[in-house]
């Protein structure tokens, strides 16, 4: 019911990697694995509409692009669509695309908010939530995993640190659902921009309400910082919100429902979950290595250099594949086998280097929840219906995913 058709590696000058039906609907585990070994960098022509782009395929070669900020920046934007659109306006005033001291000094006001000390009562409110959800689900007996339990657990996180109010969180969730990404294959780039757009213009109204005080939130504490001696203005926070709301709902909720297909596709590992052969720890280690939520990373080169043995020019926009990297036999041995008990897994979905992703702690806390809670309290599961896949060519996984759950 899931099944995606296999792209041979002969098939490789007709792809365009920024196509979303490409990864929507394929199987490039030959591709990527061909291009690791013969063409690590990889040159993916320019279009009618869009410039060409290097493709980095080797674990090694994704880990030193994202080491160097200095060489490749990611003030020209971080993902696909807007590096081929020419750049995000964003820069230097978004986290996530902004490098040097800035992003340093912004970095450091952020990271006080998402320590683990900070965010130990999201975490219980977390664990709380994902068994009621799985409780409702089974007194159901049939639901779709990816709307009515993994929607409502990051999504929830997140608000409560940016402090959206309860009323204003489905509103939210169904404009981050389309931002970077749709469960519909004809969606268009204008349907993206308009979410966007709504997601930014209602963080703007929540951080001018900030302003006046009163609040004990991430937007109040931006509110109230200073960068390079300066406060942040509202355009500034709003930005980050935005950066934050799309980076901690959308890549989390993936990786919870690719969890409960891969159990369901792995019933060895299922059993070595339940029985603890494998820990919570290392299988959601594992499950992020799998699920791969982000398929690439995206960088500007500020200079003439080269990765992996090719000539890369100053202004060439240079890709990063965590999708191939966690699949790296150099780096995992047996890498297409699910093995919830892996140790080392040096995987690369949280990014690496300086822009290493902010909300990991909270990620993992709340996938663990998850495989803990289905572990805990699920005894079989069943696939009802075919899943749909989220259309993106940066996010990568299921939009729905039809299950029968059968309570423990």
């Amino acid at each position: 019911m899931t099944t995606r058709r296999t792209i041979a590696p002969d098939e490789l000058d007709t792809l365009n990697l920024a196509d979303p039906r490409l990864h929507a609907e394929s199987d490039l585990s030959a591709v990527w694995r061909h291009l690791r070994e013969h063409e690590p960098v990889h040159w993916n022509p320019a279009t009618d509409s869009a410039p060409g782009f290097w493709a980095v395929t080797r674990h090694a070669d994704v880990t030193a692009v994202y080491r160097d900020s200095t060489r490749f920046t990611s003030e020209g934007g971080n993902v696909l669509e807007t590096l081929l659109a020419g750049g995000d306006s964003a820069a230097g005033r978004m986290l996530a695309i902004t490098d040097g001291p800035r992003h340093a000094a912004l970095r450091r006001i952020l990271l006080s908010a998402f320590s683990p000390r900070a965010l130990e009562p999201i975490v219980a409110s977390v664990r709380r939530t994902v068994e009621r959800l799985l409780r409702d689900a089974i007194d159901k007996g049939s639901c779709d995993f990816a709307a009515d339990v993994a929607a409502g657990i990051p999504l929830g996180a997140i608000c409560d640190l940016l402090g959206v109010p309860d009323g204003d969180r489905a509103h939210v969730l169904s404009l981050t659902s389309s931002a970077l990404g749709s469960h519909d294959a004809d969606s268009t780039a204008a349907d993206a921009w308009i979410a966007k757009s709504e997601i930014l213009l209602y963080f703007a109204g929540l951080a001018r309400d900030r302003r006046e005080g009163g609040h004990a939130d991430v937007i109040a504490l931006l509110a109230g910082s200073e960068v390079e001696g300066l406060p942040l203005d509202d355009d500034e926070i709003m930005l980050n919100c935005y950066s934050l709301i799309l980076g901690g709902d959308e890549t989390a909720r993936l990786s919870m429902v690719g969890a409960a297909l891969a159990l369901l596709e792995h019933p060895d590992q299922w059993q070595a979950l339940r029985n603890g052969d494998a820990g919570i720890d290392t299988a959601v280690e594992e499950i992020l290595r799998w699920t791969t939520p982000a398929l690439h990373s995206g960088r500007t080169a500020t200079t003439d250099t080269e990765v992996g043995g090719r000539a890369i020019r100053t202004g060439d926009i240079v890709t990063v594949w965590n999708a191939s990297a966690n699949q790296d036999e150099r780096i995992f041995e047996a890498p297409e086998r699910l093995l919830l008990n892996r140790t080392p897994n040096k995987h690369v979905t949280f990014a690496y280097g300086p822009h290493f992703c902010l909300g990991a702690y909270l990620a993992r806390a709340e996938i663990g929840a998850v495989l803990a809670g289905l572990r805990d309290q699920v005894a079989a599961m069943e696939q009802t219906g075919p899943a749909g896949p989220v259309y993106s060519n940066f996010l990568s996984g299921l939009g729905s995913l039809p299950l029968m759950l059968k309570g423990a």
